[in-house]
């Protein structure tokens, strides 16, 4: 009697009734993780929500947003803008609006005073137009307060408001005011001989054209 290994004892109808177990939850599964697939890749398309801050004072409103993403580096320009509203929605735009801004730098000491002041000028943002806007450089790394404060000019009707916020800077180009004025130093220096050296030349110049004149006058 020869014995069969248990190999050749497998029937090809069953190995096809295996296979049609298996392979389907297989491919049931392929859906699945190609949906997942499409989740994370579609995921990494969209772009975090745009940070804002909003505040009110008196009957005032404002939306503050700061490029970039609310994390602006040392020494680098940040932009931030305010759009103020009236209670029930009505948008002040900088021309009816005597703002300023002030930037200071935490921890704050009793009447210090600002540590900037950046101009602020009508700016449009998103769905806003007109509203009042700045470029700021943070000088280094570390905790600010920004406070924006207005009163109402000639015609417009709002009550006068201060909005404080609060910003972290993260590190970046930190730059101090002793390296600044040593790098003006030596600009000043490496340009005051080359300003002696072409008065000099000009010198020599007119010095050579004046005797060819003479010369071509006696001649």
């Amino acid at each position: 009697m020869t014995l069969t290994s248990p190999r050749k004892r497998r029937h090809p109808l069953w190995m096809a009734q295996t296979s049609q177990i298996l392979f389907p939850s297989a491919f049931c599964l392929l859906p699945s993780a190609l949906f997942l697939s499409d989740i994370v890749f579609l995921t990494g398309l969209i772009s975090p929500a745009t940070a804002h801050t909003l505040k009110t004072d008196a009957d005032v409103g404002a939306t503050f947003h700061l490029e970039p993403n609310h994390n602006p580096r040392a020494g680098e320009v940040a932009t931030v803008w305010f759009a103020l509203t009236r209670s029930g929605g009505q948008i002040i735009p900088l021309e009816q609006c005597n703002c300023q801004l002030a930037v200071y730098q935490q921890p704050l000491t009793p009447e210090e005073p600002p540590l900037l002041q950046p101009p602020l000028k009508a700016i449009s943002a998103e769905q806003y137009q007109g509203i009042p806007g700045a470029e700021v450089v943070f000088p280094q790394a570390g905790a600010y307060e920004l406070e924006l404060s207005g009163t109402p000019k000639s015609g417009a009707d709002f009550q006068p408001f201060q909005l404080k916020y609060n910003v972290n800077v993260s590190a970046g180009k930190t730059v101090s005011a002793a390296s600044s004025a040593q790098e003006n130093s030596q600009s000043s220096e490496s340009t005051a001989p080359f300003l002696s050296q072409s008065v000099v030349v000009s010198l020599v110049l007119v010095l050579i054209l004046g005797i060819g004149g003479l010369w071509f006058a006696r001649h």
